[in-house]
């Protein structure tokens, strides 16, 4: 088991999300920034798909009861194995009674610890994901163990990965959404030549720009929506679902964020600026 110490701000269990439910409103969830978690599993020569922890802000205080190899990816947030710093995309060993923990937050906004095997926690609805009420709880708290499988005989054919983490990257690869079609001339200078600055409103459901442009009276009935929708307020303020956003909305869609884009804005946190870039 891994146990809780410290939960963190908030840290959550996630996988690549839950396909295949959003019919009957379910959200896909998952890991915010895919691709980090992609890296890690592949690292501990793990299914791309398995549970990680998902660790937002401020990082948890987590024991080992078994020994276990682990990987770091994403954010970079001064992580310590027994009070000794550790780097991220390297395969770590840890034995029965190491002590991980967190420090301060020096870049990107979302970390993952990746377990040899994944964490073998149930899954619902095909996924492991945490997302209230579909689980029992939202995100980890004190006290909680997680269950994982212990080994000592792991000898991973890559034990380091040199990436380029994009946490300074503000263009955003944006698609034309089902409604872009409704936006002025000047509506379209404002979205597409100005920067927009990450509000307080940001968490796994959406992200609320600070900067508005030019409000609308366009009226839609509500139509199906995706990780990465872009919709705009009658008021002109801009919203992006991120992976718990809800499957339906009734505000125009007007732009749709490429994969890659919707993992670097996972990484980004209040006050931080962006940009779109329209792409074919």
């Amino acid at each position: 088991m891994l146990k809780v110490l410290k939960s963190g701000f908030f840290t959550t269990i996630q996988d690549l999300g839950r396909l295949g439910h959003r019919s009957i409103g379910v959200p896909i969830s998952g890991a915010m920034d895919h691709s980090a978690v992609k890296k890690a599993n592949l690292m501990l020569e793990n299914n791309a798909g398995d549970a990680v922890l998902e660790i937002t802000m401020t990082g948890p205080t987590l024991q080992f009861e078994l020994s276990t190899f682990i990987c770091l990816s994403g954010a970079l947030m001064s992580p310590t194995l027994n009070n000794k710093p550790i780097d991220n995309y390297k395969v770590i060993p840890v034995k029965k009674g190491d002590i991980l923990s967190y420090g301060r937050l020096e870049a990107g906004f979302r970390n993952y610890l990746a377990i040899k095997d994944g964490f073998q926690t149930p899954k619902m609805l095909g996924s492991a994901s945490q997302y209230f009420p579909v689980t029992a709880r939202k995100c980890i708290k004190d006290g909680l163990e997680i269950e994982y499988k212990g080994t000592e005989s792991f000898e991973p054919i890559l034990t380091e990965l040199k990436t380029e983490e994009q946490f300074a990257l503000e263009s955003m690869n944006v698609y034309k959404g089902p409604e872009y079609g409704i936006l002025s001339d000047s509506q379209l200078k404002k979205l597409f030549s100005q920067p927009f600055t990450v509000s307080k409103e940001n968490n796994r459901m959406a992200y609320q720009l600070s900067e508005k442009i030019e409000g609308h009276s366009h009226s839609m009935l509500t139509s199906g929506t995706l990780p990465g929708t872009i919709q705009i307020t009658p008021a002109g303020k801009l919203i992006i679902l991120m992976k718990d956003g809800q499957t339906t909305g009734g505000y125009p869609r007007i732009l749709q964020m490429s994969e890659a884009s919707i993992c670097n804005l996972a990484q980004k946190k209040f006050g931080d600026i962006l940009s779109f870039k329209l792409i074919n």
